[in-house]
């Protein structure tokens, strides 16, 4: 597959794996859970593989995961809403990422703002703790 500059396996992969993750859930559990073997769900979460409809319906209601989120990103995300709290959360990721000397594809960096911006605008706090889970467990 030749390189873009937008993926979409990647970020779809990097959405798929930051929700496991606030979900507490190992990859093992949750290949377990959709009826998947191990190998095929980590090829999902590494954006090798597009992972199946009939898995993401089940990964929805076992887990209440937003759909829309996991498949579009950003994109679900209505833009008129609070833009300068996401423009003051990409900021901080940003020195975080330069201060930590960490690379993240484009992709896997906006996968986590868009995460964080979902959150924001359904009220509920991310603490940046939790944010640098996200970026350890996407780093490449």
């Amino acid at each position: 597959m030749a390189d873009r500059p937008y993926d979409y396996l990647s970020a779809l992969g990097a959405r798929i794996a930051i929700a496991r993750n606030e979900l507490a859930v190992s990859q093992a559990k949750m290949a377990e859970v959709l009826g998947i073997s191990l190998r095929a769900y980590q090829s999902y979460e590494l954006g090798k593989r597009s992972i199946p409809v009939e898995a993401l319906v089940k990964l929805h209601r076992k887990f209440d995961v937003d759909l829309n989120w996991i498949l579009l990103g950003a994109e679900s995300v209505r833009l008129e809403h609070d833009l300068a709290k996401l423009e003051e959360f990409e900021v901080a990721l940003d020195k975080f990422l330069s201060d930590s000397e960490t690379k993240l594809k484009s992709e896997k960096r906006g996968a986590i703002a868009a995460r964080w911006y979902r959150s924001f605008l359904e009220g509920k706090e991310i603490a940046m703790d939790d944010v640098h889970t996200w970026i350890e467990l996407l780093r490449e």
